[in-house]
């Protein structure tokens, strides 16, 4: 399986509540109309603790949105697709950034 793993920061108005209620009752079924994800996940930041052995990234994060596909076909599929256009026109209205990964999971512990 192929994951995109992206970091999501909501326009600097935008609240915490507002991003996640738009994120998950708006964009939520845009992403699920796009017929190549195989699975849609988003794991909103609640704090952000730190290590004092380990210097900190210095980054804003409201959001992590994690798309599954078979392989990398399907996800060039899926880009070039017409509700994956609607996903992201939906998703510049809303993102202050994004940084995504595309990314191969290995599962080490079941």
């Amino acid at each position: 399986m192929i994951k995109s793993l992206s970091l999501l920061t909501r326009k600097g108005a935008m609240s915490r509540e507002e991003f996640r209620r738009i994120w998950v009752g708006e964009h939520a079924p845009l992403v699920h109309a796009v017929p190549q994800v195989r699975r849609y996940v988003l794991s909103f930041v609640l704090e952000e603790p730190t290590r004092p052995d380990v210097p900190t990234q210095a980054m804003s994060v409201d959001a992590i949105a994690e798309l599954w596909y078979d392989d990398m076909a399907a996800l060039k599929a899926a880009a070039a697709s017409a509700e994956m256009k609607a996903v992201q026109a939906n998703g510049a209205l809303h993102l202050g950034a994004i940084k995504t990964f595309l990314t191969e999971e290995i599962a080490v512990m079941p």
